[in-house]
């Protein structure tokens, strides 16, 4: 029987006459990645890239190896290329769900445009598997939802630390231990108040867009992750904004375990983050009170208990995303959805706001994220930093407060706000 991934995508391309179709909306860093490596993997290839910049689907299939792209914005003519074995480029990622794939893949990292895109995806038809998880901790529920009422699949993609703490979590779990913490590794300090303008060298020097490295070190970025894999999991924070400590691998049993017993977590079944060594890492601290487990664990070298880390060094980004897809188009299964709302990431004033300042979004000058419990959040009318962006300052909010609904005028033309509020609905809020 073949049961490997691999095997399984060349026996179906074989059956059907072709490779899983794949549809690219967004051909940055990530979306380059994930390009070459599809490029590798027998039975499914990427037929379509979408990206606003002139030029970039061409260069990312150039890089992969890939030329005679067509490009215009046809859909006739597009559709017919797909259809045709012939690589697709287009300007418009909304186009994608007119074409001839089975999986749309939103490596756009911009909230509002993942979100149009994913619901327009999976109501035509189309599985998703996502990068944006920036649009997941604002939206996720409800596409999760939509997909399973429509039939199809919607994941957030193999890579991203939240999808590899699942499948930690899940082996921790399936093994009886009870899990007491799950977390990543932070690989630089955070510094909640840099800007783009800040880390402009620094990013200058790591060939970086200087916005995304502002969202890694303010903590957006882990803070988003983090509430991905509580919503994920079904765990809760340990707290607003999580305790983030410096640790190393070997520690981590010893820190992320209760007060009680020397640790740092006032209770288990939580997700937290750790500072130091442990990135580019996941982790997930399990608990056994049984003696002959304790014992065997002991012999197995996994420490003295009751409390033992699961770790897994890595995680390898876009270049893993390719097996969500397949595992979508093979199996009709999620590596990751929400299956509760466990968490928010609230809009937090990166400066003194003034009525009429504009926020420009993720890893901006103006507001960073901040994770948070959703019943928290919902009581407080706290704003989802994936509802910020250009939205205007209506009254002051000072440095480092979490901005409410009531700061600020919302963009009223967002996808994503029109879909969160549908998601509030279902939810009853």
């Amino acid at each position: 029987m073949q049961v490997n991934l691999s095997a399984r995508l060349r026996a179906r391309e074989q059956e059907l006459g072709r490779p899983v179709r794949i549809g690219l909306a967004g051909a940055g860093q990530m979306g380059m990645g994930f390009v070459a490596q599809v490029q590798r993997i027998a039975g499914m290839e990427t037929a379509a890239i979408a990206d606003v910049l002139p030029g970039r689907p061409k260069q990312a299939f150039a890089q992969a190896g890939v030329n005679g792209v067509v490009e215009g914005d046809d859909p006739d003519t597009l559709a017919q290329a797909v259809a045709d074995g012939r690589p697709v480029g287009l300007a418009d990622a909304r186009m994608l769900v007119d074409l001839p794939l089975d999986v749309v893949v939103d490596a756009t990292g911009v909230p509002d445009v993942g979100a149009l895109l994913s619901y327009a995806a999976l109501t035509g038809g189309k599985d998703v598997a996502t990068l944006n998880a920036e649009a997941d901790v604002t939206i996720g529920l409800l596409l999760s939802r939509v997909a399973h009422a429509s039939g199809q699949v919607y994941a957030v993609c193999k890579g991203d630390e939240p999808v590899e703490v699942k499948a930690l979590f899940d082996f921790v779990t399936d093994l009886g231990f009870e899990v007491v913490c799950a977390g990543k590794g932070k690989n630089n300090p955070l510094r909640p108040h840099d800007t783009p303008d800040s880390v402009a060298e620094e990013a200058a020097a790591k060939h970086m867009n200087p916005k995304m490295l502002a969202s890694f070190v303010d903590g957006t970025k882990t803070m988003i992750e983090c509430a991905c894999m509580a919503n994920g999991t079904g765990l809760e924070l340990s707290r607003r904004g999580m305790y983030g400590p410096e640790t190393t691998v070997p520690e981590l049993a010893d820190v992320f375990r209760p007060a009680a017993d020397g640790g740092v977590l006032d209770r288990p079944g939580v997700v937290d983050y750790a500072t130091g060594p442990v990135a580019p890492g996941v982790f997930v601290v399990g608990r056994s009170d049984h003696p002959t487990v304790i014992e065997e664990m002991a012999y197995l070298s996994m420490g003295p208990g009751p409390y033992y880390a699961f770790y897994r060094p890595y995680h390898l980004a876009s270049l893993e995303a390719p097996l969500t897809v397949a595992t979508a188009a093979l199996d009709r299964v999620s590596t990751l959805e929400p299956v509760a709302w466990k968490a928010e990431v609230v809009a937090t004033a990166k400066r003194d706001l003034r009525p009429g300042d504009r926020i420009d979004g993720i890893g901006g000058s103006t507001v960073y994220g901040v994770a948070d419990s959703a019943e928290a959040a919902a009581a407080g009318g706290l704003l989802p930093l994936g509802l910020a962006a250009r939205a205007t300052v209506v009254r002051d909010v000072p440095i480092d407060q979490p901005l409410a609904y009531e700061d600020v005028e919302l963009d009223e033309s967002s996808t994503i706000l029109q879909l969160r509020r549908l998601q509030d609905q279902l939810m009853g809020r």
